[in-house]
This record gives C-alpha cells, structure tokens and sequence, in this order.
C-alpha cells in the first residue's frame, strides 16, 4: 500500500506559528463531522476503501476505521518546522493484526493501524531524475509533493522498536511502536519523539513536516480490521 505514498500526500500549507500548527490537528473528540480539520486521503486505482466514522467510547468520541480488503486515509495538512525536539502521541487500539501482514514484504505491506508523518520536499539533495518525476507529478496533479515520510505501525511480525525502509521505496521508514497479538483489544497510548525518529531514520534532521495522517488498509493482503484512534497532539 505504501508505494501510493507520493501521491497520497499531496500536501503542502503555510502555517506562521507553532501553536497555529497545532491547533490544525483537530482532535477527534470535538469534530462535529470527519470534515473538521481532516480530509479524505484516497489513492488512484484503490476503488474500495476504509470507512471511516466518529464513534464514542468510554465517554470519548474517537475515529473507528473498518478496513477489508481496501485503502484510504484521512489527513491533516500542515507546515511546520519540528525543531530540536517535537513529541507526537496519539491512542489507538485494534480488533487484530494480519496474519499475511510483513513490513518487509509488498504483499504484506498493509497494517490494522497506522499513522504517516509526512515531511517537506528537499529538492536540493535529490537527483535528476527524482525532481523530473516530482515535476511530472505535479503538472499531473497540479499539487506539490512531500519528500521523507516516517510510519508508525501497529505491525504483525516486525519487532516493536524496529525501523525498516518500506519495500516499496526508501523515501519511507517503517517504525513498529506496537507488534502482534499483544494488547489487541486495549486501548494503548504511543509517544514519540519525532525528531529523534527521523534521525535514526535517514541520518540528518528533518525538514518541515507537511501532513500527519491515519489509515487502516489491506488491499495487499485482503484482509480485515477494525481500528479506533483517539486524539492526535503534537508538543515541543
């Protein structure tokens, strides 16, 4: 699923302060509609996708996503620049993980659960032929494209704590923070510290973020999930 990264950010804001920044992550609990603040993330030749809908559980209204045998994602576009340290948590719990699920392999690359930090495009440090494709993209698209992308998976096999490029490009860094039967069902709470993340990732500091997003797909594999995701924040 991943390898429709590229397309699926088509994100690029202006955004003057970090507190801006912030307060376009609408949380889940007070959006009204799945129009608040987040939009629809669908990918070409992906017909089938995730639904996703406001729920409320144990008093709380989150995001339920029911994925079989599809893809499609909800996003939050935004710009801003992560300094030395920026901490991301979020909540989430899933019904199961895939038994054909494998974040080194294309044909298992799909996960009950799942959020994309997406980062600015560097064109300095591409090659030729990574900004030809970029500008074809966008004279397609008529959109700018993001570069870097970290994922933060709830994964079958894949260790918890372990970072692998995704099989489909290494513009992208899987990072298992859940993995296995362990804790389905609950609700769990990540943290992560994005900046050190994307450093052990590609071994520099990142750029601007341009979009965090969620989704809970399996067009790969044609299984089927139920995820729930609670509030997303991000803090220095």
């Amino acid at each position: 699923m991943t390898r429709l990264i590229p397309l699926a950010f088509l994100v690029l804001a202006s955004c003057p302060s970090f507190a801006e920044s912030v307060a376009t992550i609408q949380p889940f609990s007070t959006m009204s509609t799945l129009k608040d603040g987040w939009e629809p993330l669908e990918f070409p030749n992906i017909d089938q996708h995730t639904r996703y809908e406001l729920v409320t559980e144990h008093g709380t209204q989150v995001v339920k996503a029911t994925t079989e045998g599809g893809a499609s994602g909800l996003i939050a576009r935004l710009t801003l620049d992560p300094g030395e340290k920026l901490m991301l948590r979020w909540r989430w719990k899933v019904s199961n993980v895939f038994e054909r699920g494998d974040a080194r392999q294309k044909s298992g690359d799909d996960y009950p659960a799942r959020i994309y930090v997406a980062f600015k495009f560097q064109p300095e440090e591409a090659g030729f032929f990574e900004r030809a494709k970029r500008k074809t993209v966008e004279l397609l698209f008529g959109e700018s494209l993001p570069g870097n992308a970290l994922n933060y998976l709830w994964a079958n096999t894949l260790p918890k704590g372990e970072f692998v490029a995704n099989p489909y490009t290494d513009k992208t860094v899987m990072v298992a923070v859940n993995s296995g039967q362990q804790q389905v069902g609950e609700w769990v709470t990540v943290e992560r510290d994005i900046v050190a993340d994307y450093r052990k990732a590609f071994g520099e500091a990142p750029p601007p973020l341009v979009g965090i997003a969620i989704m809970s797909d399996s067009d790969n594999t044609g299984e089927q999930a139920t995820a729930w995701y609670g509030d997303i924040t991000l803090s220095p």
